[in-house]
């Protein structure tokens, strides 16, 4: 997808978000804020399987990864959940905080694999866009957006227009973004892809810190299995297509955590090889 219309697609995306009267509103017990799926099979065309009778619960506050080849529907299943898929692909019982997926559901917010930033709007406006669109008023979304942008290391940068950033700085604007809109619910297709190791990592931690200090339900698709044993509670395994979940691993790392401090531990590096395990019989399945 081209840049720009990645761009045209992300602000619609918020944009809808901002129009969808009586989409699910948060709900204070958190009972709300999970994730369902139940013997979801997903079909396109008719014929095309592409998820199969893929059962998965994401409890509030839970950071799970998905891992599994390309192709196997892992992307699919966040476009499910999202609203974004129509209702006759789909098999089975999906429920968004016990509610059916619907487009515009105010406490999701989706992080894509490219940080589609506006070129004609500075860091600040850019981690403030959503909840401009949102309605937010201009004070409270300024502050927010800078407060924001401050936890990612992008103090001094607020005047910067996106030209003038690396892309792991790029990443951290889409990442204040993301987490300016206030949804409980976070859907992140390979928000770290495109890095480099080092970058990755930085951003790695960063986002750690921002799930622990703001504890949203978080589900992460990654190709990465270090990126997804170190910040996971969990990681669910798929196999090849027709995607089918094959492994749904606890991590029992102690939180807070630090991505970089983990890869000394021989407790990760165990994890790391029994995920990478049921990651090749996934395949070969």
């Amino acid at each position: 997808m081209a840049q720009a219309e990645e761009n045209v697609w992300n602000a619609r995306m918020v944009e809808a978000s901002s129009e969808a009267a009586g989409a699910p509103s948060r709900d204070t017990a958190g009972g709300s804020r999970s994730i369902a799926f139940d013997r979801v099979s997903i079909i396109f065309g008719g014929t095309l399987l592409v998820v199969d009778d893929v059962s998965l619960h994401v409890a509030a506050g839970e950071f799970v990864s998905i891992v599994g080849p390309s192709g196997c529907g892992k992307t699919t299943l966040l476009n499910l959940a999202a609203g974004l898929l129509p209702s006759d692909v789909a098999k089975g019982g999906v429920t968004v905080g016990g509610k059916p997926p619907v487009r515009g559901n105010r406490d999701i917010a989706y992080m894509l694999a490219r940080d589609a930033l506006s070129p004609w709007r500075t860091a600040l406006g850019n981690a403030e866009l959503g909840t401009e669109i949102r309605g937010l008023p201009a004070r409270e979304r300024r502050d927010r957006a800078r407060r924001l942008l401050e936890t990612v290391g992008l103090k001094g940068f607020e005047d910067a227009y996106p030209k003038a950033l690396s892309q792991g700085m790029r990443q951290r604007v889409a990442l204040a973004r993301t987490f300016g809109l206030d949804s409980p619910i976070l859907l992140m297709d390979e928000p770290f892809g495109a890095l480099d190791a080092q970058t990755k990592m930085q951003l790695e931690d960063v986002l750690l810190d921002l799930w622990q200090r703001y504890r949203r339900t978080v589900v992460f698709i990654t190709h990465d299995l270090s990126e997804a044993v170190s910040m996971s509670d969990r990681v669910v395994v798929m196999t090849r297509r027709p995607g089918r979940v094959i492994a749904d691993m606890a991590i029992p790392l102690g939180r807070p955590r630090s991505v970089r401090a983990l890869q000394k531990q021989p407790a990760y590096h165990r994890l790391y090889a029994e995920v990478w395990a049921k990651l090749e019989e996934g395949l070969n399945a």
